[in-house]
Parts: C-alpha cells; sequence; structure tokens
C-alpha cells in the first residue's frame, strides 16, 4: 500500500500471473469500516481451472463492476503483459497490452446501477471518494510487476498543467 494518496494520475505497469492465478491493483482505497476497498485492475489467469469466473472478475475488469470490451487481447499465465490506469477526475480507464478495454465514469447512472448489483451496494459511496492510496493485493499466488511508473499532474503557479 503506498503512504500517500493519490487522486488523478497515469499508472503503467507490466505483469505476469501464473497458472490458475488471482492478483489485483486496487487505487483510490480507502477505509469502509473495517475493509481497505477501492477500484481494482483485475490480474487474473483467464484460463484457469480454479473456478468459473464472469468477465467482471477477468483480467483486466474493473473488478466486479465492468468487464473488458472486445479490444482485449490477454497473454497467457507465465507471459508479461503491459497495463495502463487513467484516472481524471470521475473518469477510470484500463489500458491492456496498448488496448483501451474498460472506460468508465464514477458516479453515472450505469456505475449505480452495477455498483447496485455488486458485492460492494453494502458500502455507502463505493468508490467515490477523489483521493486514495494505491494497493497489490495478494490471493496467494505467484504474481511478478515490473517497470512501474506513476505520473501525476503537477501545476504551475499560472494553474497550467505540466
Amino acid at each position: 500500500v503506498t503512504g500517500q494518496d493519490y487522486g488523478d494520475f497515469e499508472l503503467s505497469f507490466d505483469w505476469k500471473i501464473a497458472p490458475n492465478g488471482n492478483s489485483g491493483l486496487k487505487y483510490r482505497v480507502r477505509k469502509y469500516g473495517d475493509r481497505t476497498l477501492g477500484c481494482e485492475y483485475q490480474i487474473y489467469d483467464d484460463k484457469s481451472k480454479r473456478e468459473e469466473i464472469s468477465l467482471r472478475q477477468s483480467a483486466g475488469a474493473l473488478y466486479g463492476l465492468f468487464e473488458p470490451n472486445q479490444n482485449k487481447q490477454l497473454k497467457p499465465a507465465g507471459e508479461f503483459n503491459s497495463a495502463r490506469i487513467v484516472i481524471q477526475g470521475d473518469a477510470v480507464q484500463h489500458w491492456l497490452n496498448d488496448k483501451l478495454i474498460v472506460a468508465v465514469t464514477i458516479g453515472s447512472e450505469e456505475w449505480k446501477k452495477r455498483v447496485a448489483d455488486s458485492k460492494f451496494n453494502e458500502y455507502e459511496g463505493f468508490a467515490r471518494n477523489h483521493r486514495g492510496k494505491i494497493m497489490l493485493t495478494d490471493h496467494g499466488g505467484e504474481v511478478w510487476y515490473r517497470n512501474f511508473k506513476l505520473l501525476t499532474p503537477a501545476h504551475s503557479e499560472n494553474g497550467q498543467s505540466r
């Protein structure tokens, strides 16, 4: 878990998962009672024999809420994939191997519907915070990460982004 909170950012990294592996990278994480939760870029072996999962739990998904689109091109377990997460205000993008696979707006009507129909419905205001920590998840399987690059907006005195 990062020591500081982040709002808008662009995070790129490479990952590979062992066969039957399950992990993820959560962002804008905060406490909900005794739980630490946030949006999650799912990292998963889609060919896993462990269990049947929905597309909303597959690699690249915004875990439990939004499934990747038809642009998804996942490399198999044991090979590195490149990921990118772009957050600007309420706009969220998940990229996989240079393809945009998830684009959502937090707080939209579709967002509200999907949260209400998910396991996150019991957490008031789930993921509506504009800042939070970044956290790697551990479900006991092997996962490798490399080449993390985090860009955050910096503002000059005149308010221009640089």
